[in-house]
């Protein structure tokens, strides 16, 4: 595994090697750590166009697919998700324009917006919308966010496809890319699990995907049959036995990341499933990269401010950039 002392210098390199040293430059795996710096393009600046970024809540008594998980004696309990739309200073109303959806997207509030603008801005990255959208709430299972980022199946894609993107574009007025090189997806934890679970399920959809700590375990509920390990799964068999699918995938797990002292026997070892992931893709000969950070966390948020630009970056390589 290739260790750089800040990953922000990943483009750079790939860059300065290309032409002397192919080798270097197809480096899929990197370990970084355990020293931390946010990369420059994190932070806002002045000669740089802002971009707007748009709230809204949604309810669940508008959505057909999640209505609510959980209920009392008056039936399912209501709740409301929020949701923000970055859309850059450079688009213009009516062209067809590229996305990211952020699961757990509110958490990226403060980060993702500065990194397109400045990106945006010094062409690395195409004119592009990022919908940070949060879960229905809760955590793992029983829960409504556990229901929509654990569940390996489609329904959460659907839920984006035909629920979120039509308000969207109905009341701002964006018009979302059908190509699915274009249509990018990224999470955290569960929002990880959920954002590969759209691109494996709907590759005709979601092609580049990014994740931080990605939840690969076994955290599913309801039980499936099909998937008794949950997302586990991926790695297990799924990967494995299926044909190579179209996508690009970026992840990230920490030395210490959540289970990182579990035994494989409680399919919730974070490090050990990443690792798996990261051989699985390898050995399937997808176009993956592949991050270990030494003395961090679960979703650490020093590693998301010093890889996400490059992380970006490298996701959107070969994508017009106009």
């Amino acid at each position: 595994m290739k260790t750089l002392p800040r990953l922000i210098c990943f483009s750079a390199l790939v860059s300065l090697f290309a032409a002397v040293c192919p080798a270097v430059a197809e480096e899929t795996e990197f370990t970084i750590g355990p020293d931390y710096a946010d990369a420059p393009e994190t932070k806002a600046r002045p000669d740089v166009p802002q971009g707007k970024v748009l709230e809204f809540t949604m309810d669940s008594k508008d959505s057909a697919i999640y209505p609510g998980i959980a209920k009392n004696q008056k039936g399912t309990v209501p709740y409301q998700r929020k949701v923000a739309v970055y859309v850059p200073a450079q688009y213009q109303p009516g062209d067809e324009v590229p996305f990211i959806v952020a699961q757990d997207g509110l958490g990226y509030r403060g980060v993702l917006p500065n990194v397109l603008n400045n990106l945006i801005h010094e062409k690395r990255l195409p004119v592009m919308v990022a919908i940070m959208i949060n879960s229905g709430g809760g955590d793992a299972q029983g829960s409504q966010r556990g229901l929509e980022y654990d569940t390996v199946s489609d329904t959460y894609s659907k839920f984006i496809e035909q629920e979120v993107l039509p308000k969207i574009s109905k009341d701002y007025q964006i018009k979302f890319t059908t190509d699915p090189e274009g249509r990018a997806t990224m999470g955290g934890s569960s929002g990880g699990a959920a954002a590969f679970t759209m691109a494996w399920f709907h590759p005709e959809l979601y092609r580049k995907v990014l994740t931080y700590s990605g939840t690969y375990v076994n955290q599913q509920s309801p039980e499936d049959p099909k998937t008794p390990h949950g997302a586990w799964e991926y790695h297990e068999n799924l990967i494995r036995r299926a044909a190579k699918k179209p996508i690009r995938i970026w992840l990230h797990v920490s030395e210490n990341d959540n289970g990182h002292d579990r035994d494989e026997a409680s399919l919730h070892n974070w490090v050990m499933a990443n690792q798996r992931m990261a051989a699985e893709l390898k050995a399937k000969g997808y176009d993956y990269r592949y991050v270990f950070a030494k003395a961090a966390g679960h979703t650490d948020g020093r590693v998301t401010k010093q890889t996400l630009p490059a992380a970006l970056e490298w996701l959107w390589r070969g994508y017009p950039v106009r």
